[in-house]
């Protein structure tokens, strides 16, 4: 078993060799079909791009292994489609939940030789990136997602450190959602509320500024924060009933009527995809880091619930969490 790892988990030179796969993909006119019935129809190396339909909000890239696709959402709309080629077999490519953590348009890697990986935004410092390469129809990175060289340009322009991204293998799409109780500061319901005055840690002053996450282990039965890669709080959580797959929830709208998230399975199987009354008085945590958590939050921020243990050891699946270790 390999084990799960807590961690807030590339680009303009060319290489004949390397982005030969690159060299003749193409952009397909997306009609009157949207992005996702357009991403179903491409060819190897084929993309679309849309990004006047939805020209504002928080952007979300999902990267499905299965289908070998990239979609990029904005605003929780697909606004663009890609083919890719993931980790081939014996260096898969992880699935889990990331955060863009640095982004190079002239990138070559220490690791293989010198590569050149142009575009490159990466998602851990352990060698996963999305950049451009060769593109061969099927799974072959050392575990990179690669993309076409045209795409790969384009896509770095629309992203920012610190925006999410997604890694699954299932078929499953960001939809909308009520948002999850760990962020939620109303009062909770009499009877429910055995956690209320319970003792939690939060020192936002260990990082006053950047994008807040939150981590859920229903396992550990415990949350924590991170501010800019630094933890910044923890607290007990009680989950009752049972999670059969890590949730990210993406916060992708604030306005008078409260937050408005979007939730995407990225583990497991067999969950629904929206928020019911009954998911949400799951989750028991303090009333006073609640409302901290909700105070902290941005455009952008997310949440993630997963069944799996954040515990040093621990065994689970090769699947990472936010991958934010620099060591």
């Amino acid at each position: 078993m390999t084990r799960m790892n807590i961690r807030y988990s590339i680009l303009v030179a060319s290489s004949a060799l390397l982005l030969a796969g690159s060299a003749s993909a193409q952009r397909v006119e997306i009609g009157n079909r949207t992005v996702l019935e357009a991403a179903r129809d491409l060819k190897n190396g084929e993309f679309v791009w849309a990004p006047e339909r939805s020209p504002d909000g928080p952007a979300l890239v999902v990267v499905n292994l299965a289908t070998q696709r990239a979609i990029l959402f904005r605003n929780g709309l697909p606004i663009a489609a890609s083919t890719i080629s993931s980790g081939a077999k014996g260096t898969e490519t992880p699935t889990g939940v990331f955060t863009i953590l640095q982004k190079n348009k002239d990138h070559y890697s220490r690791t293989y030789n010198n590569a050149p990986m142009p575009n490159m935004q990466r998602l851990t410092w352990k060698g996963i990136a999305l950049h451009a390469g060769k593109l061969p129809g099927y799974p072959a990175s050392h575990g990179c997602v690669r993309l076409p060289l045209k795409f790969s340009e384009l896509l770095f322009g629309q992203t920012a450190l610190g925006m999410t991204v997604v890694i699954t293998s299932l078929a499953v799409l960001p939809r909308d959602s009520g948002a999850p109780t760990i962020s939620a500061a109303a009062t909770p319901a009499a009877g429910k509320a055995a956690l209320t005055n319970a003792t939690y840690e939060w020192k936002p002053e260990k990082a006053p500024k950047g994008m807040t996450s939150v981590i859920v282990s229903t396992a550990d039965q415990r949350a924590l924060v991170f501010r800019d890669g630094v933890q910044i709080g923890s607290a007990p959580v009680h989950f009752r009933g049972k999670l059969n797959g890590g949730m990210a929830y993406i916060l992708r709208a604030w306005d008078n009527s409260g937050q408005h998230w979007l939730k995407l399975q990225f583990s497991g199987g067999g969950e629904a995809m929206d928020v019911s009354q009954a998911e949400k008085d799951q989750f028991d945590t303090p009333y006073a880091f609640r409302k901290a958590v909700a105070a902290s939050l941005k455009l952008g921020s997310v949440i993630i619930v997963t069944p799996e243990s954040l515990k040093s050891g621990s065994p689970g699946r090769a699947q990472t969490v936010i991958d934010q270790d620099a060591s």
